[in-house]
């Protein structure tokens, strides 16, 4: 498709040229089509975007560059649109995380098989999508589907998009079971990860553990098929997994690579001695909850342990419980998580306990904070009266599963999406990763 010669088997407008066998879109409005019917394929090149380039390859486009789908190119770490980066299929399966730098060469390959679409960087898959029966399409996405077409690319940034040993090939595809494919395709019209994906919503579960059986091997494939990008958080702390600078360095060593935002959650209390400010900024950012602390008897409590829980009078636990939050917001932490948590002898009465007073308190000491506030899935927390009241505050919003299981439902994030859609929160309201 580019010999690295000319460019004369494409339609171009705008700035394309080709300079020292690159293939080269600068600018916003730059395009080339190239006129040419494909349906079943695999197509592979070789990009690198300068500061400020981006944009999108499109494949079983049309004349006007309208149908089809969209591949991001966008490896600009400070672009405001942070969850759609290199090889997002756009609208569709939006990824948070890019695997390469600008300025740097890399391989992108798009392999259309039937109804199976898979994008690979630098030969790893980061989209696995198989297109259902009934594809859940709105708006402008609406011609986002697969028929046949041509390929295009489209400049949308102020930087260059540059490309070069650009090859196409048919796929032999008379023996495939078309509705095998299907069958292991996700329902869309019940599924509310491509509507978030639809509407331009960051699709994130900021709070994920590779515990219970889940590796990071299953946990790419699960959050492939699933849409939902995962924010993988190792427990440090006394006790748990990571206990020092060096288990922090050694678990980034073997995470750098796979397709998860990194964070960290600092357990306990003792956690700003335990590990230096050097290696906790090696992680996108730190998380920790109020679960963990010294009542005022002096017992070390873990709230969500029922034996380590000692209530002689409830509304004075409750007090103390706010007291402990509110502390636990002067740490230097970046999301709140397992929000407004309460122990099981008290959870029944959870609206009795957070009086109007207390929410006013904790929102108070929250947004002065800083700190955005996790929706938390597992737990189901925290309500809707104190998301309403935090966000009217300017307070940033994670969505959080903390799964407990190989294969979680809770990373579908049901009460997450259902606090989104009661509560108004908009892309906007979610809080943005310092992603390495």
């Amino acid at each position: 498709m580019f010999s690295g010669l000319n460019d004369s088997h494409w339609k171009t407008s705008g700035d394309v040229q080709v300079k020292d066998s690159v293939f080269c879109l600068n600018g916003a409005g730059a395009s080339a089509i190239y006129n040419e019917n494909y349906k079943d394929f695999e197509l592979s090149m070789e990009l690198r975007t300068t500061p400020g380039g981006k944009g999108y390859l499109c494949f079983h486009t049309d004349s006007l560059n309208v149908k089809g789908y969209r591949i991001a190119i966008n490896n600009d770490r400070n672009d405001s649109v942070w969850w759609r980066m290199t090889g997002s299929l756009m609208s569709v399966r939006n990824l948070t995380k890019s695997f390469v730098k600008e300025n740097e060469w890399f391989k992108m390959s798009v392999r259309v098989e039937g109804k199976a679409i898979t994008v690979c960087i630098n030969g790893e898959p980061v989209v696995e999508y198989i297109e259902p029966s009934s594809p859940f399409r709105k708006g402008q996405n609406i011609d986002a589907l697969l028929s046949e077409g041509f390929f295009s690319f489209t400049s949308t940034g102020k930087g260059e998009i540059q490309c070069k040993s650009i090859v196409v090939k048919t796929i032999d595809t008379k023996n495939l079971d078309i509705n095998a494919q299907q069958t292991a395709a996700v329902d869309e019209q019940k599924d509310e990860i491509i509507r978030l994906h639809q509407e331009d919503f960051p699709v994130l579960d900021y709070h994920v553990h590779l515990k219970g059986g889940l590796t990071k091997e299953k946990a790419a494939v699960q959050s492939r098929k699933s849409g939902v990008n995962y924010a993988v958080a190792p427990n440090c702390g006394i006790g748990f997994k990571i206990t020092n600078d060096q288990e922090i360095y050694n678990f980034l060593d073997t995470m750098r690579t796979q397709p998860f935002i990194l964070a960290m959650q600092a357990e306990g209390r003792e956690w700003l001695t335990t590990f230096s400010q050097a290696a906790r900024d090696e992680f996108d950012y730190v998380f920790t909850d109020a679960l963990t602390f010294t009542d005022t008897k002096g017992h070390r409590t873990r709230l969500w342990m029922k034996d380590e829980v000692f209530i002689d009078d409830e509304q004075q636990y409750m007090d103390m419980i706010v007291d402990k939050i509110c502390g636990v917001l002067k740490e230097p932490v970046d999301i709140y998580v397992n929000p407004c948590f309460l122990p099981a002898q008290m959870r029944d009465r959870y609206d009795f306990f957070w009086t109007e007073a207390r929410m006013n308190k904790f929102v108070d000491a929250l947004a002065k904070s800083g700190k955005a506030l996790e929706i938390n899935e597992l737990y189901t927390i925290p309500s809707k009266a104190i998301i309403l009241k935090a966000k009217a505050a300017g307070v940033k919003f994670s969505f959080g599963s903390n799964n407990i299981d190989e294969i979680p439902a809770a990373t579908l994030l049901a009460y997450c999406i259902q606090m989104k859609k009661e509560c108004g929160i908009t892309a906007s309201d979610m809080y943005r990763p310092r992603i390495k």
